[in-house]
């Protein structure tokens, strides 16, 4: 599908039409498809994974799961047709393994690619410049050991890139693609509580999240890109031998700085009452800001106040129910504050493992008026490397 330049911004912001309202405040990134839930487990439970139990795209939410894997190995291909009520052909996919050295520790690595499909560049002036296919990728690599029985630990190194405009320009100004390193810095803690029917497990899982520099698109402008911290709580309850039902929750909060901003040059506490326009930072004034002290900044600039930090946490709730380890059924619920975004919607999935492949479909309702979200599906294809070697050597 055809689209200009001006709509990708809108489209990848995924805030839409919400600038237009003074009262609205939302967080504004590069590469806001790294934020994006790329498998169908974590989508299936209101886009949550870094309390959840270990699987096989640990990578994205929480690496430190891995050392929980039962596996030495294992291999996932992931896809989501992203935005289909707005466009037909902007495409996530996401590939990721992990292997174990042994019990105590080993690596994972993962790439993410996002295309934009078949964009129509024009001039200021509507002319038509030329079509080009705009796409962001990502490729990164963990180290992940367990630090006790019940905790482990991860680093993360990742490499990020993004291509807006395939070398085409305008005449007024010259886009390049942009690229930058980030890390994460993930815990997991893993607690088995004995019950009368079976083992159950409280887990609590942290990730700070593509912390790193920033990307420029042109010479003059600098933009932040989508660190975020997650903090979750998980419980898996056990019924008998065969069925299970974990509760999941977890809280996320992007650590860039608000382009509205109580440390604006212009801004007053009183004068913000009856003109919101007075914190509005200018670009060189944000350009300016670095990728530390935006993060520190970000939990202290809302002009709002304490309460409207608040509203930038997205919350996410999910339940996943097991039958005998290989049957799941899964659904949850994504909440972000109306003025942030208003990114609200139900999601349902589920899922089946058998012997070495596993399989999981989510599908997005949202809750909120015209959100693009709607409908959106993700598919997920696993498999266990080792057993897939165990089932090789049986054969011969």
């Amino acid at each position: 599908m055809k689209k200009v330049i001006l709509s990708i911004a809108a489209l990848l912001s995924m805030t839409l039409a919400v600038a237009q309202n003074e009262s609205m405040n939302p967080i504004i990134t590069a590469m806001p498809s790294m934020s994006i839930a790329p498998d169908a487990r974590a989508a299936g439970m209101g886009d949550l994974g870094v309390a959840t139990d270990a699987d096989l795209n640990s990578m994205h939410w929480n690496p430190a799961k891995y050392a929980y894997m039962e596996s030495h190995g294992g291999l996932t291909a992931n896809y989501t047709p992203w935005l289909r009520k707005l466009v037909g052909d902007i495409d996530l996919a996401y590939l990721t393994g992990y292997y174990k050295w042994d019990d105590l520790q080993g690596v994972a690595m993962s790439f993410r690619y996002f295309s934009m499909g078949d964009v129509q560049m024009t001039n200021i002036d509507g002319s038509f410049l030329a079509n080009a296919r705009p796409n962001e990728w990502a490729l990164d690599a963990s180290y992940y050991r367990k630090l006790h029985e019940y905790v482990s630990m991860a680093v993360a190194l990742r490499f990020m890139y993004s291509d807006l405009n395939n070398g085409v320009n305008q005449d007024s100004r010259e886009m390049k693609p942009g690229w930058t390193m980030a890390a994460d810095i993930a815990l997991y803690y893993k607690q088995p509580i004995e019950l009368p029917m079976g083992t159950s497990y409280f887990n609590l899982g942290f990730n700070l999240q593509n912390l790193g520099g920033k990307i420029s698109y042109t010479e003059d402008i600098q933009n932040f890109i989508p660190a975020t911290m997650r903090l979750g709580v998980g419980y898996d309850l056990p019924f008998d031998n065969y069925n299970r039902l974990t509760f999941n929750v977890e809280a996320s909060k992007l650590m860039v700085p608000s382009r509205k901003s109580k440390f604006a040059a212009g801004y007053d506490a009183e004068l913000y009452k009856t003109d919101p326009n007075c914190a509005n930072m200018t670009q060189d004034e944000y350009s300016k800001l670095t990728s530390v002290k935006g993060i520190f900044q970000s939990f202290a600039d809302a002009p709002g106040g304490a309460a409207e930090e608040f509203n930038e946490v997205v919350w996410g709730i999910g339940l996943e129910y097991t039958y005998n380890h290989q049957f799941f059924a899964r659904a949850g619920y994504s909440h972000e504050n109306q003025w942030k975004g208003n990114r609200r919607y139900v999601t349902l999935g589920a899922g089946f493992h058998l012997s070495i492949v596993t399989f999981d479909f989510a599908y997005c309702i949202a809750t909120a008026a015209s959100n693009p979200l709607d409908q959106t599906m993700r598919f997920s294809l696993g498999f266990d490397l080792a057993g897939i070697k165990d089932l090789v050597n049986n054969r011969k």
